[in-house]
């Protein structure tokens, strides 16, 4: 696993896990997931509704139009990309937030198979009952990566940080807030282990959370590179496939898993199937939602999508663009 290049599962490594993280998962009516509560920013760029950051092609940001992209020819589009981000900044490696969900199992893999596993550092961050179990799951994970990581339960850190926040801003039967905070309190400690190492923070986000704005602002937003952050989620999944990545963790439901029970299906209104196909459409195309509907609704669709989904996700979109710029400063000073 130490070379460039080598897969980083090896065959069925974790085969008896499979069945416990499902069934636990199913117990606590939450799964685990690489995203975070809806509301924040990060440091992505849209560019003609392609991502700026993250692979790109030969010719710039990859734009496969409606077609997804080849799991073999973006496995090694990743590999060569978090390959290249480490040498240019001259960094040691990178560092990873492992929640045993499927884009931090994909990113930390593909950052394994880029620089071998001794320059990649897995921390695992669960803060409540929640994701204690699918803490466990991550361990496994790293341990079958062979990556050295770190478990740090962030309950009291966090309880500590409301108890001194302004009593305006109670945090208690806020999950919104809450969620948020611990996801920016997840990031710092990202930090914290890639000032100490000289290393990068590697971003687990894929393109359909950084289109929708689902993701926290300067939390699981903030990285140095986001190595899937230009595939949609539905390519992540075919690639983890051609990972070997563990079934157990490609049938999680993505959620938050913050909350018991909470779905990103229920939080954005539609799962990934349908929000990918819309956001192809809308963000990548340019249609209006009427047209998106009709066309994802016809005789031949496998779906039928209502046009208020469609422009629900739209205005997703659009109402969450400062969230993918850097912050903007006045213009037109002269020079």
């Amino acid at each position: 696993m130490d070379e460039r290049g080598s897969p980083a599962f090896d065959g069925d490594s974790l085969t008896e896990r499979e069945a416990v993280g499902v069934a636990a998962g199913a117990r606590d009516g939450a799964e685990a997931t690489d995203g975070s509560v809806a509301d924040g920013a990060a440091d992505a760029a849209i560019v003609d509704g392609i991502l700026t950051e993250g692979p790109t092609g030969d010719d710039g940001p990859v734009d496969r139009g409606l077609a997804p992209g080849d799991p073999v020819v973006e496995r090694e589009r990743v590999r060569t990309f978090i390959e290249s981000s480490i040498g240019a900044a001259d960094a040691d490696g990178v560092v990873v937030n492992m929640s045993g969900g499927l884009d931090s199992t994909v990113t930390a893999a593909l950052a394994v198979e880029a620089l071998g596993a001794d320059r990649v550092y897995g921390l695992i961050l669960p803060c409540n009952k929640v994701g204690a179990h699918h803490a466990r799951d991550a361990e496994a994970l790293a341990d079958a990566l062979g990556i050295e990581h770190d478990t740090v339960h962030l309950h009291s850190l966090f309880a500590q940080f409301g108890a001194v926040a302004p009593d305006r801003f109670d945090l208690h039967d806020e999950p919104i807030l809450s969620g948020n905070a611990v996801a920016r309190l997840r990031m710092t400690l990202a930090y914290l282990a890639a000032n100490a190492t000289n290393r990068l923070v590697c971003g687990t986000s894929n393109r359909s959370e950084l289109l929708l704005g689902y993701f926290t602002k300067h939390g699981d937003g903030g990285a140095d590179v986001h190595p899937i952050g230009h595939l949609y989620k539905t390519e992540v999944r075919a690639l983890a496939s051609e990972l070997d990545v563990p079934e157990f963790v490609v049938e999680k439901p993505p959620t938050a898993g913050f909350l018991p029970g909470q779905r990103d299906a229920d939080d954005l209104g539609a799962p990934y199937d349908v929000i990918d196909r819309v956001l192809r459409l809308g963000v990548d195309r340019g249609l209006d939602a009427a047209t998106i509907a009709e066309r994802l609704s016809g005789e031949d669709a496998d779906t039928e999508i209502d046009e208020e989904t469609v422009e629900d996700l739209l205005a997703r979109h659009r109402a969450t663009d400062h969230k993918r710029s850097t912050p903007a400063v006045p213009t037109g000073r002269g020079r």
